[in-house]
């Protein structure tokens, strides 16, 4: 089959989780990503891609969501997407040339909204998507929020003929073809033994580190009483007690096996592989509500501890560390690789949404390359 595999181009966790799939959807179909931003930079010197279209938060000067930065900054693209604009457009034209018979999207708006107009079948493969179909699980303070997002991505992305969600923590699905498997362990995380002794340091991570690394942070970090070190930033090199790191698949991964617990956002990828090495998580979620989701759940597995980004204080990691036993006698409980069965979920849907086509398996493929830089999707204002 000709499959289109869309990927949510903010932040890096939506590219790590389709990367582990596509060396296997590619053995036998004929795959083209579509992908922006963070994940455009990612995937394309690995798999042929197509630069789309991408939407994002912006920050302001504390460390942020700014509202009417991100507003301003998502108007043009988000008009492109719901009126049909140049990005919408390019992105149909794509489809057709290329014959998609299929479209799996990992939150990505534009492939969704293509598909649903050409009539392909689709596969929802996410973690946000535990918020939008499957049933509410979400604390009091929170509920309101929780609903109104659910809302939202139901009437963005359309409900699915197939809804695939990797997660770190299972909830209970309120449609049907849909399924729940755990988070996805990349090759290079399965290939890593961790130090089950506990490990010497601190890991911290910042997906934007640019704008998240802020100066109360750093102060409650230089306090610490261990060596910490730190990616997701622009800074470099040794600290006093900090050792700021450059951007390194095999070297975060080896790191996050060896340390003794991870201070970092609360995405679903890192948080996956975090309890699989044993390592306990403060969490400091963005604003948005699925990070703030997964640092309540969390703590409610007794796994870790939820933080305030904007408040952080010594005593505060102090106080995570003081729990650092409880946290790893949980780890047992929770720890899931959800790659097999994920893998083979989704080709069992691609199966079930191409009969009656032509399917590619077994034949030589024939992949178009990516278009020429000029002729891709424009990235959006």
């Amino acid at each position: 089959m000709r499959i289109a595999y869309g990927v949510m181009g903010y932040g890096r966790g939506h590219a790590m989780r389709s990367g582990a799939v596509l060396p296997s959807l590619l053995a036998e179909h004929e795959v083209t990503v579509f992908a922006g931003g963070d994940a455009y930079e990612v995937l394309a010197p690995q798999f042929p891609t197509v630069r789309i279209p991408t939407i994002g938060y912006v920050y302001n000067e504390r460390g942020g969501h700014s509202v009417p930065r991100t507003f301003s900054r998502n108007l043009a693209p988000m008009a492109d997407l719901l009126l049909g604009g140049m990005g919408s457009g390019q992105v149909e034209k794509e489809f057709r040339e290329r014959g998609i018979d299929l479209v799996i999207s990992d939150s990505e708006a534009w492939t969704h909204r293509a598909a649903q107009k050409l009539k392909i079948p689709r596969i929802s493969y996410d973690h946000v998507g535990i918020i939008a179909y499957c049933k509410p699980h979400f604390p009091p303070d929170l509920r309101l929020l929780g609903m109104r997002d659910a809302v939202g991505y139901r009437a963005l992305m359309g409900v699915p003929e197939r809804i695939l969600i990797s997660s770190f923590y299972h909830a209970e699905p309120a449609y049907p073809n849909m399924h729940i498997v755990g988070p996805m362990l990349r090759p290079e995380v399965l290939r890593v033994q961790p130090d089950t002794a506990g490990g010497e340091f601190l890991l911290a991570y910042f997906n934007k580190g640019e704008h998240q690394y802020l100066a109360h942070i750093d102060r409650a970090l230089r306090l610490l009483d261990l060596p910490v070190v730190v990616y997701g930033t622009p800074y470099r090199g040794q600290v006093d007690n900090l050792d700021f790191r450059a951007p390194s698949n095999e070297g975060f991964i080896r790191d996050l096996a060896n340390c003794r617990a991870v201070l970092s956002t609360a995405g679903n990828q890192l948080i996956g592989e975090a309890i699989h090495f044993g390592k306990p998580i403060l969490a400091l979620p963005e604003e948005a509500f699925e990070q703030r989701l997964n640092a309540y759940m969390i703590e409610r597995m007794g796994v870790g501890m939820r933080g305030d980004r904007h408040r952080l204080t010594p005593s505060d990691i102090d106080r995570f560390m003081g729990n650092y036993d409880y946290y790893r006698s949980n780890m047992g409980d929770h720890a899931r690789d959800g790659r097999a069965e994920a893998t083979e979920t989704l080709h069992r849907y691609v199966d079930d949404l191409g009969r009656g086509k032509q399917p590619a398996r077994g034949r030589r493929k024939r992949v178009k390359p990516a278009a020429p830089a000029d002729e891709r999707v424009p990235a959006g204002a």
